[in-house]
């Protein structure tokens, strides 16, 4: 553990170096590919800007970025690719877009930092670095572990996501009852969780429950009778939390659906994917409490703010990620004697970033989350 301290308090140096400490050596050249043209091209602009804001904090004048325009396209990254490989580039922070890695394994002497987070990487020389789903269940596992919860179910949006999904579920080794897929039309999605919640038979049970003391002889019976009017349901459901794999309205209409089937976030633990801190949650106080894995709130305040001043506009979240990546990568070259191959994301390694916590091992990068609570409108860090 010491030694692991000491790892994450050296690595946090990087972007505080002394402008007298610089190392005189060749130009460390970073490649960028982002869509500069074009419909994303507000996306690319967001991202080199904030690469700039690394540059600046590390202060090295050997450390040049390149940035090329992939056109949001496969082709146009691939011929953006080669020219920064001409241009003597070996390691590329982008795409942006995972359609548009499909070529770049062409390029075999190129290690390319996908901002995507899909963890599906189709070639060795392509890592995934963005918020994949298998490091925001591995966060939530540690909560559930911490709570005790023993019986929790999943709930997946037939999207294109779900194979991530369950994928991340393997990887995690979350423990679930199951993972119900549920269709995202809200006219199907109510009859879908009403089944989950076995909501019919609970309703049942209440009339039942009714019935059966206004016929028995129990001298508190109407008491008792009008406790049970002010129910929806009697008998409970057969998890303690549930995980939904959801965001913005669609997330929303599934914790409305619970709410329906009287299913509450104050008996059972509603916990949700990364959300980014969407200020629209604090308005849901009825789904509250509403917990989830996150980046660092404050670092991720600090960076907006520190970028408005910059730049009079607000970032998006991969200029956040992309910051961050300038970090590592000048930090891992400098750990490797300034040798630029494929080796330097071989080694186990802890970078902590504003993000905050990257694991890099045999050419994958994780992120260790933060986990936050949505309740009494703000949001409240649990660890």
């Amino acid at each position: 553990m010491k030694k692991i301290i000491k790892i994450i308090l050296f690595l946090t140096l990087v972007f505080t170096i002394a402008s007298g400490e610089v190392i005189a050596v060749e130009k460390i050249k970073i490649g960028l590919l982002v869509p500069m043209t074009g419909k994303n091209s507000e996306i690319g602009q967001s991202i080199i800007k904030s690469t700039l804001l690394a540059i600046n904090k590390i202060n090295n004048s050997s450390l040049e970025i390149i940035p090329k325009d992939t056109q949001s396209n496969p082709q146009g990254a691939l011929k953006a690719a080669k020219e920064l490989a001409n241009l003597g580039v070996r390691i590329v922070i982008g795409p942006v877009f995972n359609e548009s890695l499909i070529y770049l394994d062409e390029l075999s002497e190129l290690t390319f930092l996908s901002l995507t987070n899909k963890n599906n990487n189709i070639s060795k020389n392509i890592i995934s670095t963005g918020i994949n789903a298998t490091s925001q269940l591995n966060a939530i596992k540690k909560f559930i572990e911490l709570n005790e919860i023993k019986k929790t179910i999943f709930l997946t949006p037939d999207v294109n996501y779900k194979k991530e999904i369950k994928k991340a579920i393997s990887n995690s080794k979350i423990k679930i009852i199951e993972n119900y897929i549920y269709n995202t039309d809200p006219t199907k999605l109510t009859q879908q969780i009403e089944k989950i919640t076995h909501y019919k038979v609970r309703k049942q049970n209440l009339e039942d429950e009714i019935i059966r003391l206004e016929s028995s002889n129990q001298s508190n019976k109407k008491v008792l009778i009008e406790r049970l009017k002010k129910r929806d349901t009697l008998g409970g459901v057969k998890f303690d939390s549930i995980i939904i794999a959801d965001f913005d309205e669609s997330l929303k209409s599934v914790t409305t659906s619970l709410l329906y089937t009287d299913v509450s976030p104050k008996k059972k633990y509603f916990i949700t994917l990364n959300q980014w801190f969407d200020e629209s949650l604090l308005k849901e106080t009825s789904s509250q409490p509403l917990y989830f894995p996150s980046v660092n709130k404050k670092n991720y305040e600090n960076f907006s703010m520190e970028y408005f001043e910059k730049f009079n506009q607000y970032p998006n979240q991969l200029s956040f990620l992309s910051f961050d990546l300038i970090g590592l990568v000048y930090y891992l070259i400098l750990k490797n004697d300034l040798i630029i191959d494929e080796k330097i994301f071989t080694k186990k390694t802890l970078f902590k970033g504003k993000i905050g916590i990257f694991k890099i091992k045999n050419n994958k990068i994780s992120h260790i989350l933060n986990f936050y609570k949505v309740e009494d409108n703000k949001f409240i860090e649990i660890f």
